[in-house]
């Protein structure tokens, strides 16, 4: 800070541009990564990507009863879930400590 309490505009703007870097650098780790999720002890698998796309879903033949598709449908659901449970925990490892450090601009709201 300046003396009358004015920022030093100069200071703000490297610390913004590392920051852009540090979201960018961190939004290309997550499109790189992929996260899996399962259910039913592993008879269904989902993989997505860190950005959360549906890359794919594995279903062991046995979660397949043609009398309880119901059970499968669950299933499916749950890994999903539980995939995206994982981007999500991977997304707030990636992104939070670059966007913690937004409140170092010393900008209101941030």
């Amino acid at each position: 800070m300046r003396p009358g309490g004015q920022p030093n505009l100069q200071q703000l703007m490297k610390q913004a541009q590392k920051m852009q870097q540090q979201i960018a650098d961190a939004q290309a780790e997550l499109a790189e990564a992929e996260v899996t999720g399962t259910a039913g002890g592993g008879l269904v698998t989902a993989t997505l990507s860190g950005t959360g796309e549906v890359l794919s879903i594995k279903i062991d033949p046995k979660a397949v009863d043609a009398d309880d598709v119901e059970t499968l449908e669950d299933l499916v659901v749950a890994a999903l879930h539980n995939a995206t449970e994982a981007v999500r925990a991977l997304t707030e490892e990636k992104m939070g400590p670059v966007s913690g450090g937004m409140g170092g601009l010393g900008l209101p709201g941030f």
